[in-house]
């Protein structure tokens, strides 16, 4: 008799990092690496590994590579961004950010299908849902001080989110 008859677990639900557009905070010891140690003395040992130096140059490029494939926001569009007391939403020229407590996603233009957004009549929350292109869909509430702020926050929100994204369409007669 076969005893792996366990049916399968999403991804997702074990690991956190399997979601689209999730970037988990940085480990203690790859930012300090990164930045470097803030009262470290420069390392003058005598004894000192001649092949670290290539080692901690190619490390070097690598970053700086990294670097360069991150997003950078441009000041050539609108940027939306607001936030209550355990989260924000940031829409700018590299695309949506949702922050929530320590957890933060990011959705770039090219992955990001739709937005939706929603105020409920009576409540002072907005919603912003953004469905990616491999058709899975996150959202996030943020609570608006009053209801004439909410209304504000979802003018200038359309404003933004009309600029980046283009209308495709054209009629041809």
């Amino acid at each position: 008799m076969d005893q792996n008859n366990n049916p399968p677990v999403n991804a997702a639900g074990i690991d956190p990092a399997f979601v689209p557009g999730l970037t988990p905070p940085r480990p203690a010891q790859a930012t300090e690496r990164a930045t470097g140690p803030a009262d470290a003395a420069p390392d003058t040992a005598p004894d000192a590994d001649p092949a670290a130096e290539p080692k901690a140059e190619a490390e070097a490029e690598t970053e700086a590579a990294v670097a360069d494939n991150e997003p950078q926001p441009r000041s050539d569009g609108p940027v939306f961004e607001v936030s209550d007391r355990c989260g924000s939403i940031t829409v700018d020229s590299t695309g949506i950010t949702f922050r929530l407590d320590d957890e933060t996603a990011e959705f770039n233009w090219p992955e990001i299908g739709a937005v939706e957004t929603n105020t409920p009549r009576f409540a002072r929350r907005l919603t912003i849902r953004v469905y990616t292109t491999s058709r899975h869909s996150y959202d996030l509430h943020i609570e608006a001080p009053s209801r004439n702020l909410l209304k504000q926050w979802a003018t200038e929100l359309d404003t933004a989110l009309d600029s980046y994204f283009e209308d495709t369409t054209t009629t041809t007669s």
